[in-house]
């Protein structure tokens, strides 16, 4: 509401609530927009002396909240520290800060980049907050405010525990500002909040600030998803109707085979979308650019990127392409020259000023960050993009195009679920910009418009914690607060919470079972004696006669399958049972070397085919012998006719079937349990046989209760007991004393923060690295980081000599590991070292150039891109340094991993 619109009366409220909260009121003069009333609220919580955490819509202005944060720390002369989980929204939420607050007061730490550290207001990733809490750092002094950016994220499987860490870790007095995106079960989040950080203000806001309009392209035209009002919104009868009538002539790509399964294609089964410039030059018309096209394939960005540029598309006028250059310089220009081919820069600086770029983590940093900042300026109208660039980096569209509704996750392809639907089509629509935002979904053969309408309108995606301790976790609690008080730690992290929130409906049904087993008790009471006992010793004589027919069965079957081996072409057998029974002569005995045998027979009634074991419930006797020609026809039906003529001649008969005497018959188990039930008293008990009903159901409800226990038992305490395991193993491995005390190779691991952190330290203790020059030892290390985006393994070569011998050294520690985690019960906490990576960096190490090292890649079947180059040296960079800072510069490993850093640290690997 603007001031010139507001009644006298709320002028009044208004300015009494400005005068109660100063401020907000001082905050709100430095922002240029009125608050949103799910931002009062929360800035008032803020103000106020609570925890918030706020849960809206991407684009609804949730930052808004933790940028009040902020200003309370700098106008009360205390600290905030800004925590995200990507580098790439650090870099962007610095470059807000400083814009507003002054470099001075602004610092950026993240894993490769320290910018001011010690400023009131420092942004970083929450890895480097929780390394600094496990370290006691001085840097937390005076620290009140920490704000936790996408907190959502401690879902993600990989990377998800280190908020939580962050959250119980923190000092009781700092206020946490969680900004989420919309989860269905904020409340249950809240509670956690409130139950382990004191009193937190829960926010939530469903309201997108911009409307958002689903479409759907079918063929070459655009309609509306939804027809109706928003309250009664339906499927819209045409798209319906469109598609269906199109699903009739073409089918999925993948089930374009026809149905007699001979490998040609189906009817009409090449169905092609429309293609991406009649795409885009649509969404122009339209006035619906800027676009971000979801591809979910980054090189299928890359391709979409050439496509375009070759069909000579350009979206941008002279005056916005002269623009572009001039911030594609200032970009890039510390690029080395060498570098530039290899990199494919021209064709990229040619795409981006034409106004289409590409964006995925294999990008150059320096040309994700162009495109970033040339996106938001609205100079580059349409980016091809993967999932990752809906993680936070706040590059909001008009349009947002989703070209698949089906991603490849790492493992394999699947569907997009709800919650990645609202988080990759929540770009769409500018707040300030923009009317109303739009999502598009290209149709093709096997989208069903229902299933994508149920997944543009739930709003059910809860937020599922991934906390689980490690190995660094478990001696950092150790060492910082004794086993006792870290188990307790461990019991309250939201993993546990909401683990003892599914018991508690499972309590429930226990404790209804138990009362109704005691009604049951009461129903199958006899006079007679203690019908219980009676009860359970007819189930044991039940279980009995089960396991012995089960015998009998693999037996029969082992026995008849021998027998059906043995027959010889000419023998007559008889066919008990079915449709076939009756004298059989066999044709072929059919014996398979890894299968069992299937012979070929021809009946007394002329079929002809082959039989099973499953044919004959017990062992086959052959009853006689005919000669046969050496060619029998089976196909031909005289020859079937002359074949049932010769064994009808035969004078044998199908021998009768008498009652063998089975296993249970003469068991002397199963004789003492039927004495036993006969001389229990309730067996001459008039009504046994309803007390044995309620007997019955007591029996399945007291199995179902039991089972109900042990999953309780289960989940309760889940996390405490595998540290306890883990405590065990490391107990064994020397890291923990028998009293728990960290030893000095625990302190070590301490200070090892990587996904093989107890490999790593291992390898230390053992002096597997000793004696390695630095680019073999960026090498070997490089196994611990790397991990191949490949399905399968791939056979890896190595510099040969010292690392080769040091990488099979790494691998037998790996695995006397895994070996313990076996042993020790644990999820496999440490991965399988991957050497995909030893060849470049080991090159890049010793100085050969980008174009050398990816070229060398690439022959050896690693295709790099230059970001993911980029990115792994840096991964590898950063356990370099921890190894050094772990051993010292005078241990020859920690002086091998200080000049491996420095040789690595340079070109496109040391540009910011």
């Amino acid at each position: 509401m603007s001031r010139a619109s507001r009644s006298p009366a709320e002028a009044y409220a208004h300015s009494r609530r400005n005068a109660q909260r100063p401020k907000l009121t001082d905050f709100g003069s430095v922002i240029s927009f009125e608050l949103d009333p799910f931002q009062r609220q929360a800035c008032e919580a803020l103000e106020d002396g609570h925890g918030v955490l706020v849960c809206a819509p991407t684009g609804a202005g949730k930052t808004v909240v933790g940028e009040f944060a902020v200003h309370l720390a700098l106008s009360e002369g205390r600290k905030c520290f800004y925590t995200t989980p990507i580098k790439a929204l650090s870099n962007q939420k610095f470059a807000d800060l400083t814009a507003r607050y002054g470099a001075e007061s602004i610092g950026l730490l993240t894993g490769d980049t320290s910018v001011n550290g010690g400023a009131p207001v420092v942004v970083m990733t929450t890895e480097v907050l929780r390394n600094m809490l496990y370290s006691g750092s001085s840097t937390l002094d005076g620290l009140a405010y920490v704000v936790m950016d996408e907190v959502h994220y401690l879902a993600d499987r990989f990377r998800g525990p280190v908020w939580e860490e962050v959250i119980l870790h923190l000092p009781e007095h700092v206020q946490v500002v969680g900004l989420s995106a919309t989860v269905s079960n904020a409340e249950e989040f809240g509670e956690w909040l409130v139950a382990v950080r004191g009193d937190t203000s829960v926010v939530v806001d469903e309201h997108r600030p911009v409307p958002l309009w689903q479409h759907m392209l079918v063929g070459n035209q655009m309609l509306d998803l939804f027809e109706g009002d928003e309250t009664h919104a339906r499927i819209n009868a045409q798209v319906l109707r469109k598609t269906e009538e199109l699903a009739r002539y073409h089918v999925p790509f993948s089930r374009g085979r026809n149905r007699g399964g001979t490998g040609r294609p189906s009817r009409n089964s090449g169905f092609k979308p429309p293609s991406r410039i009649d795409m885009i030059q649509r969404l122009d018309n339209a006035s619906l650019l800027p676009a971000i096209v979801f591809v979910f394939s980054r090189a299928g960005c890359d391709a979409a990127v050439a496509q375009t540029a070759r069909a000579g598309l350009r979206l941008n006028t002279p005056e916005e392409t002269e623009q572009v250059r001039r911030i594609i310089d200032e970009k890039t220009r510390d690029l080395p020259e060498a570098d530039l081919m290899v990199l494919g820069f021209w064709e990229w600086r040619e795409a981006l000023e034409r106004g289409i770029a590409s964006h995925h983590a294999g990008l150059l940093p320096a040309f994700k960050e162009t495109v970033e900042e040339l996106f938001v300026r609205g100079l580059v109208k349409v980016v091809f993009a993967t999932e990752t660039l809906a993680l936070g980096i706040n590059m909001p569209a008009r349009t947002v195009v989703l070209e698949k509704l089906v991603k490849y996750n790492g493992e394999a392809h699947v569907d997009l679920t709800p919650g990645e639907y609202t988080q990759l089509t929540g770009r769409a629509g500018r707040r300030g910009i923009d009317v109303e935002g739009h999502a598009v979904v290209v149709w093709q053969p096997g989208i069903d418009p229902k299933a994508v309408g149920g997944l543009a309108s739930t709003r059910t995606y809860p937020l599922r914690s991934s906390f689980r301790p490690g190995y660094n976790m478990a001696v950092n609690l150790v060492h910082q607060l004794g086993a006792s008080a870290a188990r307790e730690i461990l019991e309250q992290s939201f993993a546990q919470f909401q683990a003892d929130r599914s018991v508690v409906g499972l309590a429930r049904r226990i404790e209804r079972n138990k009362e109704a087993l005691a009604g049951y008790a009461e129903s199958m009471t006899c006079h007679l004696g203690d019908f219980a006992e009676y009860a359970g010793l007819r189930r044991r004589v039940a279980d009995r006669e089960k396991q012995l027919a089960k015998q009998n069965t693999n037996a029969r079957r082992i026995e008849t399958a021998k027998s059906l081996e043995k027959l010889r072409k000419g023998d007559v057998i008889a066919v008990p049972s079915g449709r076939r029974s009756g004298l059989a002569v066999v044709i072929d005995p059919g014996i398979e070397p890894l299968g069992e045998a299937r012979p070929l027979v021809v009946t007394e009634d002329r079929w002809s085919g082959r039989l099973t074991s499953a044919d004959f419930p017990a062992p086959v006797e052959v009853l006689g012998h005919i000669r046969l020609p050496r060619q029998v026809d089976v196909r031909s039906p005289k020859s079937r006719r002359d074949l049932a003529s010769s064994i009808r001649n035969t004078g044998i008969t199908v021998p009768s079937r008498g009652r063998k005497k089975t296993t249970a018959d003469d068991d002397p188990e199963l004789a003492t349990l039927r004495r036993a039930l006969r001389a229990h008293p309730c067996h001459g008990c008039d009504q046994r046989e309803d007390h044995a009903r309620w007997g019955e159901r007591y029996h399945r409800l007291l199995a179902e209760t039991e089972q109900l226990e042990r999953k309780v038992a289960a989940t309760t305490h889940s996390l405490a007991r595998q540290f306890d395991r883990i405590r065990a193993l490391l107990r064994e491995r020397g890291y923990l004393s028998e009293a728990d005390e960290v030893t000095q190779d625990g302190k070590r691991l301490t200070r090892l923060y990587s996904e093989s952190d107890l490999l790593a330290a291992e390898c230390l203790r053992h002096g597997v690295w000793k004696g390695l020059k630095p680019e073999e030892l960026a090498a070997v290390v490089s196994s611990l980081v790397y991990e191949a985006r490949r399905d399968g393994p791939v056979e890896a070569r190595l510099p040969q000599g010292p690392v080769s011998d040091a990488m099979l050294g790494t691998v037998r520690l790996w695995a006397e590991i895994e070996d313990d985690e076996r042993r020790h019960k644990l999820e496999r906490i440490t991965r399988q070292p991957d050497p995909g990576f030893a060849w470049p960096v080991f090159r890049w190490a010793r100085g050969e150039s980008l174009e050398k090292v990816l070229s060398a890649a690439e022959a050896g079947g690693n295709e790099l891109g230059a970001g993911d180059f980029v990115r792994w040296c840096r991964q590898v960079i950063d356990l370099l340094d921890q190894i050094r800072d772990v051993v010292g510069r005078d241990d020859a490993v920690g002086a091998a991993a200080a000049k491996a850093v420095d040789a690595l640290r340079r070109g496109v690997v040391a540009m910011m």
